[in-house]
């Protein structure tokens, strides 16, 4: 599961790392570096316009199907597992038609160390590398004709030796040589698209223990994302 990441990059970054070409502006333009995305609230992704350019997005984190009578089981969709992201009805449209790249430079998980306990660690690459969460992105329109609303869910699979100590799932994460196959731009086949859901690898990884505070989602500083010491 990937149930908190953050985003610290600042827009000027993102344009350039992401190659957005089209201008954009607030409330995009005006993002803030966030340390504590929870489910449900709002974040950035990058996807393909009609002409194939890449265009950020501000989405909903919980994938609402086009086929859902409410937006109430977003909640509950927050991720969606590589293994059957391909067959089950709520994803496997999306899988070939909608994927997006969710901008991210790092995600928490909880490692339980008592019945009662548990502690946070922070998951990043090393030497920052670039990566973002393999998405996916749908609409969903209210059946009383209320406005589009455009959710998303990450992708999890099996963790690589980094993440298995701590917990049973790790986000897809996908370099930046691989955004332009992710996101369709050569036209890739179900197979191909498959084959980029395994896990990063751990040694271009690493992780410490962090403060509890990153469990209350009202806290969003950069001291979040700070080792613990002792």
């Amino acid at each position: 599961m990937c149930g908190r990441f953050t985003n610290r990059y600042r827009w000027r970054e993102l344009v350039e790392l992401y190659r957005i070409t089209e201008p954009y502006i607030a409330p995009i333009s005006d993002m803030e570096p966030r340390y504590n995305f929870a489910p449900t609230q709002t974040g950035m992704v990058v996807r393909l316009d009609f002409d194939g350019q890449r265009q950020p997005a501000m989405m909903r984190w919980g994938l609402v199907p086009f086929f859902a009578k409410d937006d109430k089981g977003g909640a509950r969709l927050i991720n969606a597992r590589a293994e059957t992201v391909a067959e089950k009805p709520a994803y496997r449209s999306a899988f070939l038609r909608r994927r997006c790249l969710v901008v991210t430079d790092g995600f928490y998980e909880w490692a339980k160390i008592s019945p009662r306990e548990k502690q946070p660690y922070f998951f990043t690459t090393q030497f920052e590398e670039p990566f973002a969460f393999a998405g996916l992105w749908e609409w969903w329109k209210p059946r009383d004709g209320g406005e589009i609303l455009e959710t998303f869910t990450i992708i999890t699979t099996e963790p690589n030796s980094l993440c298995a100590p701590i917990h049973d799932r790790m986000p897809v994460m996908l370099p930046p040589d691989l955004w332009s196959t992710w996101l369709g731009t050569s036209n890739p086949s179900p197979g191909d698209l498959q084959k980029l859901l395994g896990p990063f690898p751990a040694d271009r990884m690493e992780c410490w223990p962090v403060g509890k505070a990153v469990g209350n989602v009202a806290n969003d500083e950069p001291e979040l994302v700070e080792p613990i010491v002792g």
